[in-house]
C-alpha cells in the first residue's frame, strides 16, 4: 500500500516537472528552436494537420527555421498558418521553403521573459505540491482503515517529504537553466 502511494506521488511530480520542461521549451530564447512550431496546424486539403506532419523543420542556422514542405503545393497554407498562429516572426517564402528568422531578444524582452519562466515554474511547483498533498491523504486514509501501521505511516509521510523536495528542487534546476539561458547574450 505505501508503495502504490510513494509511486503515484513520485509518477505525478514526474509528470509535472515533464510538463514544465515542454511548456519553457516553447518560450523563445533567441535562438531557433523548432518546439515554438509545435502548436502550427495547417488547412491541408480542408484537414488541421500538425505542421510537422506536411514539412520538414530544420535549423541550418543559430537564429534560422527552415520549414521544407514535403508537398511544394502546401506553401501557400503553411505560410497562412504561421501568420494565423501569431509567433510574432514573418515567414519568408521563396517559392519552395520558408525560413523564419527569430530576432535577437532585448535585454527588457528578456527579463520579461525570465519573469515568464518563474511564473511557470510556481504553477509547477503548486502541481508538485497538489501531488504531496493527494500523497499524504491518502496515507492517513490507509492509517485510518488500518492498511498501515503508525510508524508506516511516519516513514511513508518521511518518503512523500523527501520525493517533493527532490521534485521541487528539480523544478528549480529547470528554471534556472532556462533563465540562464534567456539571460545570456
Amino acid at each position: 500500500m505505501a508503495n502504490e502511494i510513494i509511486e503515484q506521488a513520485q509518477d505525478k511530480m514526474a509528470k509535472a516537472n515533464d510538463a514544465l520542461r515542454k511548456e519553457l521549451s516553447e518560450i523563445r530564447a533567441g535562438v531557433a528552436n523548432p518546439s515554438i512550431l509545435r502548436n502550427v496546424n495547417v488547412d491541408y486539403y480542408g484537414a488541421e494537420t500538425p505542421l510537422n506532419q506536411i514539412a520538414s523543420i530544420s535549423v541550418p542556422e543559430a537564429r534560422v527555421l527552415l520549414i521544407t514542405p514535403f508537398d511544394k503545393s502546401a506553401l501557400k497554407d503553411i505560410e497562412q498558418a504561421l501568420f494565423a498562429a501569431d509567433l510574432g516572426l514573418t515567414p519568408a517564402n521563396d517559392g519552395s521553403v520558408i525560413r523564419l528568422v527569430i530576432p535577437a531578444l532585448t535585454e527588457e524582452s528578456r527579463k520579461d521573459l525570465a519573469k515568464e519562466v518563474k511564473g511557470i515554474a510556481e504553477k509547477s511547483k503548486v502541481a508538485v505540491r497538489s501531488a504531496r498533498r493527494d500523497a499524504m491523504d491518502a496515507s492517513k486514509r490507509a492509517l485510518k482503515d488500518g492498511d498501515l501501521s503508525e510508524d508506516e505511516a511516519h516513514q511513508l509521510e518521511d518518503d512523500i517529504q523527501k520525493a517533493t523536495d527532490a521534485a521541487t528542487k528539480q523544478v528549480d534546476e529547470i528554471a534556472a537553466d532556462k533563465e540562464k539561458e534567456l539571460l545570456t547574450i
